[in-house]
């Protein structure tokens, strides 16, 4: 499946980096995953395996979540943030998504409300619309007017289909920090801690004290207290690694300042090893350092982040603290001799049996994702569309580049079906032939295509009535009734269709259930008619003098069956072979691959299919070709399409 991430990171990297270990679970599960970013670029967060996208970044400066600025530091206007929306409905365009995940809207960013909703109406306006989820962490911070509450819980009713809580009920159930009603109980989907640090070196003892911070300048304090607490402790070797929001300056402060038995570095990639070794850590309690920690079983000191009346931090200590008795220092507390003694008893102490707390968050992320998307008619994900690429790669090698083209039967009236399946051919530019059943035209079907670019009409017999005995095939024109009788209504057909639809007519003659008497056939150009379509690989250019004749091929309708979509592979197969044969000269080179659609009787999977065949062609640069092209003719005399496929 294809999968979309939007996250925007304000302060720190934690949400970024989260959404990253998304995206490269999805990637290694196979799937197409695009990320994109809205904070401002990281190169500490690997972008292997997904495209990125990279939105004009914003960010806040402390614990201000109102105020944007741009990337250099200025007030961001709204032509900026009119700029993120635009590209951000561009990638969801680019990109179409089986599964849209926005990372913490609509339960937190708020302040971006304006393109996280310009996203979710453009993902509900699809042709096929994606699976909708919240990823969120453990803990979140509510809202404090309950009117807010309110409004997020609406927006999850209206667009959402799950939310993916990246937690622990054990550690951390989502009601410990948001109201949870029963509007939105059943959307939770608990996926365990999202964790991608990877296996840390084993160690035979642990020893010595580590202190980090996250990735933003709001460890500074922590940093600064740790270096004087550790003049306070000389006799255990302490690490404070700093992390890069930290300026030069600050940093080469504190190095400075260290004690002879206190190093201080630039955070590593291999903290989780180093983790995996300390006695003690001195850390805040983010959800990536809780990861952490969980993974490693160290000795926990913990200074929350509580500015700006933060209570995100704190609760997860607590909650640390219950389970596994970590030491808290609250930041407004916090000073080096506090720190100092909180690390005194933790050295004195070993960490407590741990329950089991599930890790596996972006894996599990996926299992319930995909389970989502199966649920959804409109999207499979066991289609394998192998073959059909290696029949279109040896046509590239052998020099031959095939046609398609595309026949819709049975239109009449503008309806909402028609409607889709017209914005469905504007989207991949792709050439459309509309068989109109001419008794059955309404007024509203020539308004609705107008201005419709590449749409072809041809004529769909007369009134689309069985004439055939029973226990026979169906079949309008066939050799059941008189011949003068069949040319009869053929030029009726052609007649109501000119006066309803104008010169956009194409004179080409489609018969209802693609069966026709051959003998009629030599009466069409006499009644008007230059062309005609069935459902077959045609013998010849001509299916008579002065009648060009291309066909369709490959019809995704179970008609027998579901009346659903027939069996993918079967119809991927069929329009491989089309393509191999015509390669090997089984079938007549120069016929373009015609696919068949009903839109009034498509349903979601097979409306999903025919997007899926048209984003293939897309890829290899093939579009549907217009049927005005294929069955125009030169002289009077059909034209040689061996240009087709050169």
């Amino acid at each position: 499946m294809k999968v979309l991430i939007a996250v925007t990171h304000l302060l720190g990297a934690g949400h970024l980096t989260r959404a990253a270990a998304l995206a490269r679970a999805f990637s290694s599960a196979r799937h197409e995953v695009a990320l994109v970013s809205g904070g401002m670029p990281s190169s500490l967060i690997p972008h292997d395996g997904f495209a990125f996208v990279q939105l004009p970044p914003v960010k806040t400066i402390g614990t201000d979540f109102r105020t944007l600025l741009d990337e250099s530091g200025q007030p961001a206007d709204e032509a900026y943030r009119a700029e993120r929306r635009a590209r951000l409905v561009e990638a969801f365009d680019a990109h179409r998504p089986d599964l849209l995940v926005t990372e913490l809207f609509p339960l937190g960013r708020r302040v971006l409300a304006d393109e996280f909703l310009a996203l979710l109406e453009r993902a509900h306006a699809a042709l096929r619309r994606p699976v909708v989820a919240c990823s969120v962490r453990d803990i979140l911070v509510a809202p404090s007017r309950p009117d807010r509450i309110a409004e997020a819980h609406g927006r999850l009713r209206r667009f959402y289909d799950a939310v993916f809580v990246h937690g622990d009920p054990a550690l951390a159930p989502l009601e410990a920090s948001w109201p949870v009603d029963e509007d939105i109980r059943p959307l939770l989907r608990y996926t365990g801690y999202v964790d991608e640090g990877g296996p840390a070196r084993p160690v035979k003892a642990r020893n010595g004290i580590l202190v980090s911070g996250g990735s933003s300048a709001a460890s500074l304090p922590l940093y600064r207290a740790a270096m004087a607490a550790a003049a306070l402790l000389p006799e255990h070797p302490w690490r404070i690694l700093v992390g890069r929001g930290v300026g030069e300056a600050e940093f080469g402060a504190i190095r400075d300042a260290a004690p002879p038995h206190a190093a201080v570095e630039r955070a590593r990639p291999d903290f989780r090893s180093l983790l995996a070794g300390a006695q003690v850590s001195v850390s805040q309690a983010g959800y990536n350092t809780v990861v952490d920690l969980l993974r490693t079983g160290p000795s926990a000191v913990l200074v929350p982040f509580e500015a700006g009346n933060e209570t995100e931090q704190r609760l997860r200590a607590e909650r640390l603290k219950a389970m596994a008795g970590a030491e808290i220092v609250p930041e407004g507390d916090l000073s080096p001799e506090r720190l100092a003694a909180a690390v005194a008893r933790a050295l004195e102490t070993s960490p407590e049996p741990q329950a089991t707390i599930a890790l596996d968050g972006a894996a599990r992320t996926v299992a319930l994702a995909e389970d989502l998307v199966r649920a959804t008619p409109a999207v499979h994900l066991a289609w394998d569309w192998g073959p059909f690429q290696d029949a279109l790669d040896r046509a590239a090698d052998a020099g031959r580049r095939p046609t398609f083209w595309w026949r819709d039967d049975d239109a009449a009236a503008q309806t909402p079906t028609l409607d889709r399946l017209l914005a469905l051919a504007r989207r991949y530019e792709a050439g459309l032939a509309l068989a109109v059943i001419p008794a059955d035209i309404e007024p509203s079907l020539r308004p609705t295509l107008r201005g419709a670019e590449g749409v072809s009409l041809l004529v769909h017999g007369l009134r689309h009535a069985n004439h055939a005995p029973p226990r026979e095939k169906k079949a309008e024109f066939g050799s059941h009734r008189p011949l003068d009788t069949l040319a009869a209504d053929a030029r009726e057909g052609l007649e109501r269709a000119r006066l309803a639809l104008g010169p956009r007519l194409l004179p080409v003659f489609v018969p209802p259930w693609n069966r026709v008497a051959p003998d009629i056939l030599e009466r069409l150009p006499a009644l008007g008619y230059r062309g005609v379509s069935t459902f077959r690989d045609r013998q010849a250019p001509e299916a008579a003098p002065g009648l060009r004749q291309v066909n369709a091929h490959v019809d995704p309708i179970d008609w027998h069956g579901s009346r659903s979509l027939a069996d993918p592979d079967a119809v991927i197969g069929s329009l491989a072979l089309a393509v191999r044969s015509r390669v090997s000269g089984t079938a007549d080179l120069r016929e373009p691959i015609g696919f068949l659609t009903h839109h009034r009787v498509h349903d979601e999977a097979v409306w999903a299919f025919c997007e899926r065949l048209l984003e293939r062609l897309s890829r290899n640069t093939i579009r549907m070709k217009e049927a005005e092209a294929l069955f125009s003719t030169d002289n009077g005399s059909s034209r040689d399409d061996d240009a087709l496929w050169s």
